[in-house]
């Protein structure tokens, strides 16, 4: 659906009272002016009516429209079609993607965005604001949505590094339990953030070098917005060689605490034979058995049972199996 729908005149908004054609008629008129719409996950026949309108190419509407598309940038003709995946963080540890899509005309912006994430009322707010930045046209619009869609990244990276350090220290806590799976979790969300602001890169260098027409004027900003991308990267990048270090800490300690609880198990089974292997002997019965008629015999036997199951006790505590 259509969530806003407006025209642009030297910096200023003016609402939009008839039709898509209308409005678009009428900024052709003006050198300048420029209309931006827009939508939701569009239906297939609101979107219709829209792409008619400014003529937009067959591919570009078929990408939008069915969406889960990688971050890119293509020109058709006199417009430009750019795709912009959107991240939403939610506690514990999930990160959901989106979609925002952008035609981008002389005279018209129409953005098209698929999910809950980033939604585009602040970044017209925040535009609108400033008349200097939007007298610069449509290229502004994009440049205004990019800086937003990077500025939520980096909220996003700082609660999956959260999470990371909450990970690693439960992890380094003695007898901490096994998160492996915790750990796949995480690493799991981090790629996935990865591939909506790794493919971004691209796109951006071709922005900055002025190779899109509409845009030659803002690449200072788009330059701006690229510098956080890439501290961005690098991050994530960081992130996910500490999870993989994380990994192999995590399973070589779960591997040394398994080996002790081994030693610990046998050195208690040795314990245990012992008095164990004593007892079984004298319950054999037999008749000629030393100590049998001893007054003190089975005092004795008990006592030798206890002090042989002493020292065995004190020499594993001293060897570190106990």
């Amino acid at each position: 659906m259509i969530v806003d729908c407006a025209i642009y005149r030297d910096g200023f908004r003016e609402s939009v009272t008839g039709d898509v054609g209308s409005a678009l008629a009428s900024v052709r008129d003006q050198p300048g002016a420029f209309l931006w719409v827009g939508l939701h996950e569009p239906a297939e026949g609101e979107f219709d009516e829209v792409a008619r309108e400014l003529s937009l190419h067959p591919l570009a509407i078929e990408d939008a429209t069915e969406g889960h598309q990688r971050p890119k940038i293509e020109q058709h003709g006199d417009s430009f079609f750019v795709v912009i995946k959107t991240v939403a963080y939610t506690r514990p540890t999930s990160v959901t993607l989106g979609e925002i899509m952008l035609f981008v005309g002389a005279d018209f912006v129409i953005t098209v965005r698929h999910g809950p994430a980033n939604p585009l009322a602040p970044a017209r707010a925040r535009l609108e604001e400033d008349r200097k930045l939007l007298s610069e046209g449509p290229g502004a619009v994009l440049y205004t949505v990019l800086d937003e869609v990077v500025d939520t990244y980096t909220v996003v990276a700082h609660e999956l590094e959260s999470d990371l350090m909450d990970l690693e220290r439960r992890i380094f806590t003695r007898r901490g339990g096994d998160h492996t799976e915790d750990i796949y979790t995480v690493k799991r969300e981090v790629l996935e953030f990865r591939t909506a602001e790794d493919p971004l890169l691209p796109v951006m260098q071709e922005l900055v070098k002025g190779r899109i027409r509409l845009c030659a004027n803002l690449s200072d900003r788009f330059r701006d917005v690229q510098d956080h991308l890439l501290r961005m990267d690098q991050q994530i990048d960081a992130h996910n060689e500490l999870i993989t270090n994380v990994l192999t800490a995590h399973l070589a300690l779960l591997g040394r605490q398994q080996n002790e609880d081994v030693r610990k198990i046998s050195a208690w089974a040795a314990i245990l034979a012992l008095p164990t292997m004593i007892a079984g002997i004298y319950g054999m019965n037999f008749q000629h058995m030393p100590e049998l008629k001893w007054p003190i015999g089975y005092p004795l036997a008990l006592g030798v049972m206890i002090g042989a199951c002493l020292m065995l006790y004190r020499r594993f505590k001293r060897g570190g199996w106990l």
